[in-house]
């Protein structure tokens, strides 16, 4: 794998205290910081990842089927638990309700 380098200029505070922690680590301040962009790259990716996922909400349909939890109410349709290929099925309970097995 090329590793191209890439010259940082970092205030000399933030580089002391890195070089600290990397050292209480036992890593280098090179993988320490390879480590932290990494972190931040996943953080970011995550909290676009759930943006997405807010627009696409149905808000008012999670709150009506929140309001349906815990009532002896059968499932209506689109109540059931998708599941994909690889994973076991959901499983009914004695009370007719979904759970997935885990």
């Amino acid at each position: 794998m090329t590793q191209p380098n890439y010259a940082s200029r970092l205030q000399l505070s933030l580089k002391s205290e890195a070089e600290r922690l990397a050292k209480a680590e036992g890593t280098t301040l090179n993988q320490f910081v390879n480590v932290a962009v990494a972190e931040k790259i996943a953080l970011l990716r995550t909290a676009g990842y759930f943006r997405d996922r807010a627009r696409r909400a149905d808000i008012p349909g999670a709150i009506a089927l929140l309001d349906r939890l815990g009532n002896d109410d059968a499932l209506r349709p689109g109540d059931e638990i998708s599941w994909r290929p690889g994973r076991s099925r959901p499983k009914a309970t004695v009370n007719g309700r979904w759970r997935h097995p885990g």
